[in-house]
């Protein structure tokens, strides 16, 4: 096992990215939407992250259904939202032995299997 996946399964993007990861060894994969991160899981993802704001999710449809893009948003509100809701998580999120991945930026995905190539590629 090389690390964990937190994915939406029903989501194209997330699973293309998965499929790609997956090449470099077995991941254990976490749906959010089947089973809810617990607060502890959430709180160590933003540790990991360096804030809650790094993996809160500002393309969730609920973020603009509650107009939260007008409102000046603490980390705890923000902490609070993704807690309540998992849209409110950014996804994917890999977590591959100390090195946390976000989202499906380029930018993101390019170092994840930057990273998995480098790291896996060589055993």
């Amino acid at each position: 096992m090389i690390g964990k996946a937190y994915i939406l399964k029903s989501c194209s993007t997330c699973k293309r990215i998965l499929k790609g990861a997956k090449e470099f060894g077995r991941l254990e994969v976490v749906d959010i939407k089947e089973k809810p991160l617990s607060i502890e899981v959430i709180d160590c993802l933003a540790k990991k992250a360096g804030s809650y704001e790094a993996i809160f999710n500002k393309q969730s449809k609920k973020y603009r259904e509650k107009g939260l893009a007008h409102k000046e948003l603490s980390e705890e509100d923000i902490r609070t939202h993704i807690i309540g809701e998992y849209t409110f998580l950014k996804r994917p999120i890999f977590l591959i032995d100390d090195m946390i991945f976000i989202g499906n930026s380029n930018k993101s995905v390019t170092s994840l299997m930057n990273y998995l190539n480098m790291k896996y590629r060589q055993q």
